[in-house]
């Protein structure tokens, strides 16, 4: 029995560079920054002032006032990714398939801000000051139930949190279900809204953060010799995958095909790649072979590149342990120089913007690289994008705990 071929019919996106697939798209095209100051709250009590925030974002209008009260910041994300990735499908979903469309919405920290909310009202108030609402609210699955509920999904519907794999995690999971026929049509995506005193001083604290706080657009730099770690960004993206045979029959319009999925632990460290890169090493094969493809069918990387010394290290080592010397060969780059780090919303938003390379034949750039390390030598696109023919894309995605995810996203032919 022949696998089934999955391919992408829709997408929608919401992020530091905009607020729909197109806008996002060409501000990173374009080289232009989504980081700034913070304006969520008062950031003088914070060491760190900058984020990639999502910005004009009425989730009143999306949702209504009283939903958007008895939901996070997070879900209202991904609710306005999902309706924007569904429209541009042209899926309708009602009695005669909804138990056939299913959805995976990750998140790294889910509703954090809820939870935070919550303690505070507690702290002040006692139980009087926690709302009856924070359970689902603040439970990182709550977004991917609210998805379900909002546009009628009765199928396979979860939630997977692998830190910043999350996103490819949940488009590779997403892809296998259809696959082995347990669902015709897969909503897959991952979301965050994570922009908050406590997790900014978390990572603060841990030596993570960029501290160019005096040049936010020039303050994440990966690849960069004088990179000093990333810079904290929001926002979410969704993708409809779909049954080949399905798309085909209802005339949808195919961006992508998902070719191949690999994934893999370091059982390393909480926080540190295997300096080696062999965990994400193994997870571009593995990636490779489920795609029966080879180093030389690569034609674009977006690199995980958070702008940390040792991620961009690592992950030099693992391209290059994964693919020997075409490594050289494949242009590659790191978009979270223009959008921050989504943390678990950044494999799915990159995942959009490895199709629209696709799509517009183009390499987004990566900008600040002005310095190159000595340690981070292959092509990293640094400042310009260039146009060139791309067919086969592969797009990594490491999360503390040491997960290692990776997904080739293709032409459809």
């Amino acid at each position: 029995m022949s696998r089934k071929r999955v391919v992408v019919t829709g997408m929608g996106a919401i992020g530091p560079t905009g607020n729909n697939v197109k806008t996002a798209w060409q501000n990173v095209v374009n080289g232009i920054s989504g980081i700034d100051l913070i304006t969520l709250f008062d950031s003088s009590v914070i060491e760190n002032k900058i984020a990639g925030e999502v910005k004009n974002f009425d989730a009143d209008a999306l949702l209504g006032k009283k939903e958007a009260k008895r939901t996070d910041r997070a879900t209202h994300f991904a609710v306005a990714a999902t309706k924007e990735a569904i429209e541009d499908s042209g899926l309708t979903v009602d009695d005669s398939n909804r138990y056939r469309v299913g959805c995976i919405v990750g998140s790294g920290i889910g509703g954090i801000n809820s939870l935070i909310e919550a303690v505070i009202g507690f702290t002040t108030k006692g139980h009087h000051g926690v709302s009856p609402l924070v359970v689902p609210r603040l439970l990182i699955d709550g977004s991917s139930g609210r998805v379900s509920m909002e546009f009628g999904l009765r199928g396979p519907n979860f939630c997977i949190t692998t830190a910043c794999a999350t996103g490819n995690n949940c488009i590779g999971e997403g892809a296998e279900i259809i696959r082995r026929g347990q669902a015709t049509v897969m909503i897959v995506g991952s979301t965050e809204a994570a922009i908050t005193p406590m997790t900014i001083a978390g990572f603060n604290n841990m030596k993570t953060l960029s501290n160019r706080d005096d040049d936010p657009k020039g303050a994440s730099r990966p690849f960069d010799l004088h990179r000093d770690g990333f810079v904290p960004g929001e926002g979410a993206a969704m993708l409809v995958l779909e049954d080949l045979e399905h798309a085909q029959a209802r005339g949808a319009k195919i961006y992508a095909e998902v070719l191949g999925y690999g994934h893999t632990s370091d059982a390393y460290h909480p926080t540190a790649p295997l300096e080696t890169g062999e965990g994400a090493a193994y997870a571009m094969l593995f990636a490779l072979e489920d795609a029966g493809l080879a180093a030389k069918d690569i034609d674009y990387i977006n690199a995980h590149g958070t702008g940390t010394p040792l991620n961009d290290a690592a992950e030099t080592a693992a391209i290059k342990r994964a693919l020997g010397e075409e490594a050289y060969n494949i242009s590659i780059s790191s978009t979270k120089s223009m959008t921050g780090h989504l943390l678990g919303a950044a494999g799915a938003l990159e995942a959009v913007f490895s199709i629209m390379a696709i799509q517009d034949n183009v390499i987004p750039p990566t900008i600040n690289l002005t310095t190159p390390d000595p340690a981070c030598d292959l092509n990293y696109t640094p400042n310009v994008a260039v146009r060139k023919p791309v067919n086969v894309v592969m797009s990594n995605g490491f999360g503390f705990g040491g997960h290692n995810a990776t997904i080739i996203l293709g032409r459809y032919r």
